[in-house]
């Protein structure tokens, strides 16, 4: 394959932010990536239901914050009808063949990662960049998916590289911590969602209308 290098960030976005912003940019600068697509989910079984916005607001605010850049708001998710990472990513690999993929993830992920369901094959379906986080560095490198990763992982330029052509593939991408979070936007602002507008959002990556809807709740 050698069509476009595309990084796939997934999360809640409860609500996006400018640290979301600011770790994309930096990941699409140090991976030689084309662009970022934000998989904004429908849910996530790790995380609890009480405060998830509908996916609607979450996405209305990924597409605020994701514009001018080469970063795609999408609730592909919920189109392809997934519950589980695996399936997306497979599904995605099978929908775009003709581009590459490197899963992005942030050091909070990978401390619990290894609760994900077949989280060995996730990690043998594309490459995968870990972004540094603070606070979760110690318990992911300590982690039993970082265990099972390491003999995998690569320097950046390596990454780069060679790796990209080959699943597993590990790189921790290190660069100024951002102390922004979802969950202090929350605490300050519990009904930023309430104000946010929902009318004619568009998928950047399906173009299909996102409507409003229930929060639902997947799994990772």
């Amino acid at each position: 394959m050698s069509g476009p290098l595309t990084g796939l960030f997934g999360g809640s976005f409860n609500p996006a932010h400018g640290g979301h912003r600011r770790v994309s940019l930096f990941a699409l600068d140090a991976l030689g990536l084309g662009e970022v697509w934000w998989l904004v989910s429908p849910g996530n079984v790790l995380k609890p239901v009480e405060g998830m916005a509908p996916l609607s607001a979450r996405f209305a605010s990924a597409q605020a914050m994701s514009r001018n850049a080469p970063i795609r708001a999408t609730a592909i998710e919920r189109d392809l009808g997934t519950r589980f990472t695996i399936d997306t990513l497979r599904a995605i690999k099978g929908r775009y063949p003709k581009r590459r993929f490197v899963w992005i993830m942030g050091a909070d992920n990978l401390a619990q990662f290894h609760k994900w369901k077949h989280w060995r094959r996730i990690a043998r379906e594309m490459p995968i960049a870990v972004i540094a986080r603070p606070g979760y560095d110690a318990a992911a490198l300590a982690s039993p998916a970082s265990a099972w990763l390491r003999r995998w992982r690569q320097r950046p330029g390596q990454f780069v590289s060679g790796a990209m052509r080959s699943a597993p593939a590990l790189t921790i991408l290190r660069f100024d911590p951002d102390s922004r979070s979802a969950s202090a936007i929350r605490a300050a602002d519990p009904h930023w969602a309430r104000r946010i507008s929902t009318a004619a959002l568009r998928d950047a990556v399906t173009h299909r209308r996102i409507e409003s809807a229930p929060v639902w709740r997947g799994k990772p």
